[in-house]
């Protein structure tokens, strides 16, 4: 967590990244725009497919992207539907077991309740955003992302593909649209 985010920090930090975890769970859409700042200055994002992450996908393709985690049809089954036990999956999976313990055994800290919210939010109350479900997932992906980033030339190559596209989420772009498609009036450019 960073403290006093506001955007001095942001236009020195944004540009320094290398890589943008855009994690919030499928048809949550707590992406935002700064997942759209990273991509404009070369971070390669790993991410659900979430919000404003499925348009940079369509963008930069599959290859120059890591998604990770449930499909929005699978979220919206577990949800409409039930099925999902975090129970289950903390009582088949030892490394999750000793993860989740870990918040709660004094591991993290001595006071052995200073995490107990995160972890009822995780079993007591069904883990209502599927962090276990996506845990293995989310583990993988950032094995690719090691790999990526141990390829030097490949990993130039997608922060420059990243740059390439992102004119589309351009706010010049965007305001032309609204001017034109939503409020149907002429644009109108002066050349400095």
């Amino acid at each position: 967590m960073m403290e006093n985010y506001r955007v001095s920090l942001a236009e020195k930090i944004i540009p320094a990244t290398d890589l943008s975890e855009q994690i919030s769970t499928t048809t949550k859409e707590a992406s935002g725009t700064g997942n759209m700042k990273f991509m404009m200055n070369g971070a390669l994002t790993i991410a659900t497919l979430d919000g404003a992450n499925i348009e940079i996908k369509d963008e930069v393709k599959e290859e120059n992207i890591v998604i990770f985690g449930l499909t929005a049809n699978e979220v919206l089954d577990y949800h409409n539907n039930g099925g999902y036990s975090s129970w289950d999956i903390y009582n088949s999976d030892n490394r999750i077991k000793r993860i989740i313990d870990n918040l709660v055994d004094g591991t993290y800290s001595y006071d052995r309740e200073k995490f107990r919210a995160i972890y009822d939010s995780l079993l007591k109350y069904n883990d209502e955003f599927f962090v276990l479900k996506d845990f293995d997932s989310y583990i993988r992906a950032q094995e690719i992302v090691n790999e990526l980033y141990g390829n030097k030339l490949n990993w130039q190559r997608i922060c420059g593909v990243n740059i390439a596209h992102s004119g589309i989420f351009s706010s010049d772009r965007t305001i032309k649209e609204y001017a034109t498609g939503i409020w149907g009036s002429d644009v109108l450019y002066k050349n400095l």
